[in-house]
């Protein structure tokens, strides 16, 4: 199956647009069938910002914790616990659209609540926790989904500064994420913790030296979260291509459309941000009870 998919890589594009390809599968999600909510082959969004709250939904009255719910994946996530009756509490570091993202939730009729907070800083890390856990009293799902990227390059022309702030960022990020949130989780004998990585972290693709390293970093710690902590739910989903800013960005800077990009991938289309909102609410729900240290691939069957 694995050499199926090379061959297809190789048939489908050019090497430089091969190695598009592997910046893409860091960027986010293609379409895949989640929990009966999506159909392969379609492009039918599951939450957005709009729509009514259902209170009764099935995460009436749960604490969800988002990093990075400003735009893209994050913010759809946002919406779709929020359409389920949880109370949100997000952070992103550009405060006007965290507010437009917070306003969109009261819009709907759901709960939601914006703080700023840089996923780098291990002080606004725990203050963000905190203040949640000080708001409604305890935390029952976090989405560590905040991230970065930059333009590919070699690894012997990759900036020192741009290596830094994506592992800082997304790593780093991510382990003061779950430092945080942790104890309160603990405490309260029960939660479910929900890691954004990237098939871009499971396999080597060559120019993004860092993003790569700081997503397979981000695999690793959920392995060893899941089995330091047996009494949480901690597992990472890898995107692969997904239509966000990132995506255009990806686009931008290896000069291929969106169409080429998706050619390898048996469903032959860009995801939507709401397919891996999808994913991540099927494993913060109590039917993914016994799941635990896993790595979910959700990239239209790119990875075989």
């Amino acid at each position: 199956m694995m050499q199926r998919f090379k061959t297809l890589f190789r048939s489908a594009l050019s090497r430089r647009q091969m190695l598009t390809v592997g910046a893409v599968g860091a960027a986010g999600v293609a379409a895949t069938t989640i929990a009966q909510q999506v159909q392969a082959n379609t492009k039918t969004p599951i939450a957005s910002e709009t729509g009514k709250a259902n209170s009764q939904g099935k995460f009436a009255n749960k604490v969800v914790l988002i990093t990075g719910a400003t735009s893209g994946i994050g913010e759809a996530t946002a919406y779709a616990f929020a359409h389920e009756g949880a109370k949100v509490f997000f952070c992103g570091r550009r405060e006007n659209l965290g507010k437009q993202v917070e306003a969109k939730i009261k819009g709907f009729g759901g709960e939601g609540t914006y703080m700023r907070a840089d996923v780098r800083q291990a002080e606004q890390v725990k203050a963000f926790v905190d203040a949640c856990v000080a708001k409604y009293g305890r935390l029952d799902v976090a989405f560590n989904n905040a991230g970065v990227d930059f333009p590919p390059h070699p690894i012997a022309d990759t900036p020192i500064t741009e290596f830094d702030d994506l592992m800082s960022t997304n790593a780093r990020g991510v382990f003061l994420g779950m430092k945080y949130e942790i104890p309160p989780m603990l405490k309260a004998g029960r939660g479910a913790i929900i890691n954004m990585a990237s098939i871009g972290g499971y396999r080597a693709f060559p120019n993004i030296v860092g993003y790569g390293a700081s997503k397979a970093a981000i695999i690793h710690m959920t392995k060893m979260a899941a089995q330091e902590y047996g009494k949480l739910r901690i597992n990472a989903v890898l995107p692969g291509a997904i239509d966000t800013a990132m995506l255009d960005r990806v686009e931008r800077d290896w000069k291929v459309t969106k169409e080429q990009l998706v050619q390898p991938y048996p469903i032959k289309r860009v995801g939507q941000p709401e397919e891996v909102a999808a994913m991540v609410l099927w494993l913060a729900s109590d039917q993914a009870s016994y799941v635990s240290g896993g790595q979910f691939s959700v990239d239209g069957g790119g990875l075989g």
